[in-house]
């Protein structure tokens, strides 16, 4: 069937929660009047939230968006993140922080990384790499304020984002989005209608026996894929074989005595522990593997280790890491948990959220429905999926663990050779070699490497043909800058209550 070029005039959004409200607000701002936008959510279909910690990109979301910061953080109980604390990931009694920064401050045309990769190697200096990042500086004295837009200072070398509740994100967002024209309605989707010529989508019929017609569809009905894959069929592909965690048990807590400015990923026996501080809780959930733990041990364990008083009831959560083959396909694309899954370990879920909904803007068709658009939309996303993928087997891939039967797999396991060839590139001689779209810079690469004990057989060339700079001065005065700077700052909970403080935190 041959569908005549005008722009669309009903766009469908099946499901909501935060990829659902995320898409609506974010295309009826780009979109105005011009489109009507309606999503279908109900109330009886829970949401996963347990996405509650977010990357730097999130700020660009809202920025884009035009939502105020100080609002967003007040409404959403909200709190600061400038990196993730990783903990007996390499070994048992050993952590690591993840910036969102640089380390160090450039002195020369050789990146200061290389500098530091040579005092360590010839054993002039023993801090760890971590003790040159303005964000871990910041972060074990529990202090937070915004960077300097000075480049001259150390204060313009950090970035950050935000921890917040997924379910008042959402609700948020749906307030936004329906003050720009959204319509929302409450119901079950029951059947999916697909033209007979080419299957596109037609209509969605809802337990009450409405019908709704779209011209093109989104789908943010999480896992069950109910458009992608239960009506079009779109196919999976799983890769288990790399991230075998296949399931998550999530708690919140009472909060704790400070409100941390970090996210921490504790390493378990069969999985890994979040630790997510918000303003009126804490978020706490065991991401582990059916083989080597039940769920009902996994619970009892993550019980054990919460900071204070559960204040709900422990939720399970299944999954199939791995992405659609298909992403969009005919008049429909995927996004969120419908699109695929990336376990939490990085904070990457409402960034493929995002990324989803601003790609889908960038390439949005007309009713003639190009399937070029669609080829490209899956190309771009495909990418993404697989640069992340990679990052994310790399923290369990490199681990000297062998105290457990999962720790034995990751470390043996054959991993992908895009991975491998990174890798031993930096092994080699620490260098960084990256596609120059990659999600994770420099410095986040170099965090893990580091810190799961990848070490380099030798410093990167430049640095060792650089004689007359100054090093052991300039690192000597970067630290110093960098602990009078953290001296004046506020403390992060200082921050909050006086810049964005939650009602919900009294």
């Amino acid at each position: 069937m041959s569908h005549p070029a005008r722009p669309l005039k009903n766009i469908v959004i099946v499901g909501g929660g935060s990829a659902g409200w995320m898409t609506a607000a974010a295309l009826s701002h780009a979109l105005g009047e011009s489109c009507n936008i309606t999503l279908i959510e109900s109330q009886m279909i829970g949401t996963v939230g347990v996405g509650e910690a977010t990357i730097p990109p999130i700020r660009n979301f809202n920025q884009r968006l035009g939502i105020d910061e100080a609002t967003f953080v007040r409404e959403t109980a909200g709190s600061f993140k400038l990196g993730i604390q990783f903990v007996d990931w390499s070994r048992k009694g050993h952590s690591y922080f993840h910036p969102f920064g640089q380390y160090g401050a450039e002195f020369d045309s050789v990146p200061f990384y290389h500098y530091w990769m040579r005092e360590s190697l010839a054993g002039r200096i023993n801090d760890p790499i971590d003790e040159y990042s303005m964000c871990w500086a910041m972060a074990k004295d529990g202090k937070f304020a915004h960077p300097e837009a000075d480049r001259r200072k150390i204060q313009s070398t950090f970035d950050y984002a935000y921890h917040f509740d997924a379910g008042l994100y959402a609700a948020f967002l749906r307030k936004f989005a329906e003050a720009r024209g959204v319509k929302r309605v409450e119901g079950r989707v029951t059947d999916v209608s697909q033209w007979a010529e080419d299957g596109f989508i037609e209509s969605v019929t809802l337990e009450s026996g409405e019908r709704i017609d779209g011209e093109f569809f989104v789908d943010c009905s999480g896992f069950r894929g109910l458009l992608i894959e239960g009506a079009l069929e779109a196919g999976y592909e799983n890769w288990q074989h790399w991230l075998p965690c296949d399931r998550a048990v999530a708690v919140p807590c009472e909060k704790g005595a400070a409100i941390t400015p970090y996210t921490r990923s504790t390493a378990k026996s069969a999985g890994w522990q979040w630790r997510i501080p918000l303003q009126h809780r804490t978020g706490n959930g065991y991401v582990h593997c059916s083989e080597h733990i039940s769920e009902d041990e996994a619970t009892a364990e993550l019980l054990s280790t919460v900071d204070g008083k559960p204040t709900g009831d422990p939720r399970t959560l299944r999954f199939v890491t791995g992405r659609r083959k298909k992403f969009w396909d005919r008049n429909c694309v995927a996004i969120g948990l419908s699109a695929g899954f990336m376990e939490p370990l990085e904070s990457t879920s409402l960034h493929l959220i995002q990324y989803g909904i601003l790609r889908l803007i960038a390439l949005l068709p007309d009713t003639a429905m190009s399937p070029l658009l669609a080829r490209e939309y899956n190309r771009q996303t495909t990418a993404e999926y697989e640069r992340i993928r990679d990052f994310l087997i790399l923290h369990y891939k490199a681990t000297t663990r062998d105290d457990a039967e999962l720790w034995r797999y990751c470390s043996a396991m054959q991993i992908p050779d895009s991975l491998q060839y990174k890798m031993d590139h930096f092994r080699n001689h620490g260098m960084l070699v990256a596609d120059e779209r990659e999600l994770f810079a420099n410095p986040s690469w170099i965090a893990v490497y580091l810190g799961q004990d990848i070490v380099p057989e030798r410093a990167p060339a430049l640095a060792e043909m650089r004689e007359g700079v100054p090093v052991t001065e300039r690192m000597s005065a970067i630290r110093q800058a960098m602990t009078g700077a953290v001296g004046v700052m506020p403390r992060h909970e200082d921050f909050l209550a006086r810049h964005c403080p939650s009602p919900l935190s009294s």
